[in-house]
């Protein structure tokens, strides 16, 4: 499998298991990968998780981590460990 069609299946299967509801910011997410920006793409979900402070399992959270690992953007994940469920 080509790797950017690797990277947005990963992004994609992230993107429709988040607690993102806003329209506008999913449509951003999948325009942006749309148009080859993976890594813009997957950083514009995780900001908004953060800046939304959507609650997330501690499954989810880690395969943010990997999805990080797998873009080289470990900053796209900064402080999201606090939006663990408790």
């Amino acid at each position: 499998m080509e790797r950017y069609v690797y990277l947005r299946s990963l992004i994609t299967a992230l993107l429709e298991d988040s607690p993102l509801t806003r329209e506008e910011v999913i449509e951003d997410v999948r325009h942006l990968m749309s148009v080859g920006e993976e890594e813009l793409a997957f950083y514009t979900m995780c900001s908004w998780l953060y800046e939304d402070a959507l609650s997330i399992t501690s499954s989810y959270y880690k395969r943010l981590v990997f999805a990080a690992d797998e873009l080289g953007t470990p900053e796209s994940i900064r402080k999201l460990d606090e939006l663990i469920e408790g």
